[in-house]
């Protein structure tokens, strides 16, 4: 058993379409933030039909605009036109694992995008019954596929950087008075908000942690109970991840880190957008030379989001398993959720 397959797989539907179609989707809610680039990728690829959208909260909408031109669907419209196959689910996290349920129900493969809200136990349900009428439910960590990342990933796996001990990522990126209010909602604060990414990788290079040790506190000078200084510790077999995600720094984007280190030296992603790849290596190993190099990594020619759905478009149409299971997953969102101080017993593990 791989690291990426403990507990459940999914599976493609028994019942595909021809492989060269298609595949209908839509939009389900509008509130996330990454709503209008995922409306923007599935119209741009070509191997979707974006069907519309449906908000059955208007005031929700973070950008009405993008959403201008597509056909406005009823919730009844989205859930039984059975040429939608494929739903991405892109309302408030509140009320996305609602909206999954219903499209789960319908007969749909859901795209949801994270984090799956602080229910675990309905969340495990929500896959079991994908996995029972084989539908694939994909998370919408975007970082997956991120070429930078999946290259310092990479090189941990060779060997390139002898025995890897640990993984640092940091994340601290200034909020509006508005965007604060609506994560001060969540116990987690900003390690729930963006510590989630960081967690999926560490999870995808270690497998799953013994022991998450989280640190949330409110340190900013604002009227409000955000936890906006955040530490998540994970600790694995021979190994440990160091997750660091805050709501201060001015700069804060163009120094987003993620770094994997070993005995033979280190490789860290820096920024993440536009990505640059440093190395540092006392060995040359697979395709790095020793001692320092930096080396920017150009955005691939699929818009954004363009390679999460063409891996659901892969499963979709041609069948098999997807890169990241349904186990995976619960995985992630089980130490996400020890890092935001829920404890095992609340979460359900």
């Amino acid at each position: 058993m791989t690291r990426r397959e403990f507990g459940l797989g999914a599976a493609a539907s028994s019942v595909r379409a021809a492989p060269g179609s298609k595949i209908g989707a839509a939009i389900f809610g509008t509130g996330h933030a990454h709503a209008a680039g995922k409306a923007a990728a599935l119209g741009k690829l070509p191997q979707f039909e974006l069907a519309g959208f449906c908000e059955p909260r208007p005031e929700h909408c973070r950008n009405p605009a993008a959403f201008q031109g597509l056909r406005r669907l009823s919730e009844r419209e989205l859930l039984e036109d059975p040429s939608i196959e494929l739903v991405a689910v892109e309302a408030r996290v509140q009320e996305n694992l609602e909206y999954a349920e219903k499209c789960v129900a319908a007969g749909k493969h859901v795209h949801i995008d994270k984090p799956p809200g602080e229910d675990f136990r309905r969340f495990r349900r929500l896959l079991a019954a994908a996995a029972q009428r084989g539908l694939m439910v994909q998370m919408g960590y975007m970082w997956r596929y991120h070429p930078a990342m999946r290259a310092a990933l990479r090189a941990a796996r060779e060997g390139w950087l002898g025995h890897v001990y640990a993984l640092r990522a940091t994340i601290d990126k200034p909020l509006s008075a508005r965007e604060r209010a609506e994560l001060a909602a969540f116990r987690g604060g900003m390690m729930f908000e963006l510590g989630c990414h960081m967690i999926d990788r560490a999870l995808e290079l270690f497998g799953k942690p013994s022991k998450v040790t989280g640190v949330l506190r409110h340190d900013g000078p604002f009227g409000d109970s955000l936890a906006d200084n955040t530490l998540a510790v994970l600790e694995f077999s021979r190994a440990m991840a160091e997750i660091y995600v805050a709501a201060h720094q001015p700069s804060g984007n163009r120094n987003r880190t993620l770094e994997v280190l070993g005995t033979n030296g280190s490789i860290a992603v820096r920024p993440f957008n536009p990505a640059r790849l440093h190395t540092d290596l006392e060995k040359a190993a697979g395709p790095y030379a020793a001692g320092t190099a930096s080396v920017a990594i150009p955005a691939g020619p699929l818009p954004t989001y363009g390679d999460d759905f063409l891996e659901m478009a892969r499963v979709i149409r041609e069948g098999g398993q997807p890169a990241y299971t349904a186990g995976h997953d619960l995985a992630v969102q089980a130490a996400l959720l020890e890092a935001c101080g829920f404890s095992k017993k609340e979460i359900g593990i």
